[in-house]
């Protein structure tokens, strides 16, 4: 037992020096002038889709991570197009959220909730909606939610 504790401890140890010299290595002539921004502002949330009326006691069907800024990416199928359609939706997430005037859905209740949290374009994002049942969902516009 002393042995594996030693070992592991002086494996330690070294990770952490090998951290600190490849620290010391990235001298003062890299580090970025304080005060500047990055060009971009951050936007990335983390959506999902929820079966249940609301996240705390429901079960989370589906989950992906949405990063739009600087490019278009993370776990999402079509991040390139969710991203366009936060950008044109500005602040207001309910309007991904409406159906299309097309489509007709059945009256049961079984609730699916999705959510949007992260940051977009530098403020902290919080969105959920509860659909009174699955059709709800595939029936609206938008691709965000289409996860």
């Amino acid at each position: 037992m002393r042995s594996i504790t030693r070992s592991l401890g002086l494996a330690s140890g070294a990770m952490a020096l090998t951290a600190l010299t490849a620290l010391a290595g990235t001298g003062a002539a890299d580090a970025a002038p304080t005060g500047t921004q990055s060009l971009y502002s951050p936007s990335a949330l983390v959506v999902s889709v929820t079966a249940g009326e609301d996240t705390v006691n429901g079960t989370v069907l589906r989950a992906a991570t949405l990063v739009c800024a600087p490019r278009p990416g993370g776990t999402h199928p079509a991040p390139a197009a969710a991203c366009a359609e936060l950008r044109a939706a500005g602040a207001s997430l309910d309007a991904l959220a409406a159906p299309r005037p097309d489509t007709a859905c059945t009256r049961e209740w079984n609730p699916v909730t999705v959510t949007a949290e992260g940051v977009w374009q530098g403020r902290r994002l919080s969105y959920t909606y509860t659909f009174g049942n699955p059709c709800g969902l595939r029936s609206t516009t938008g691709v965000l939610f289409g996860i």
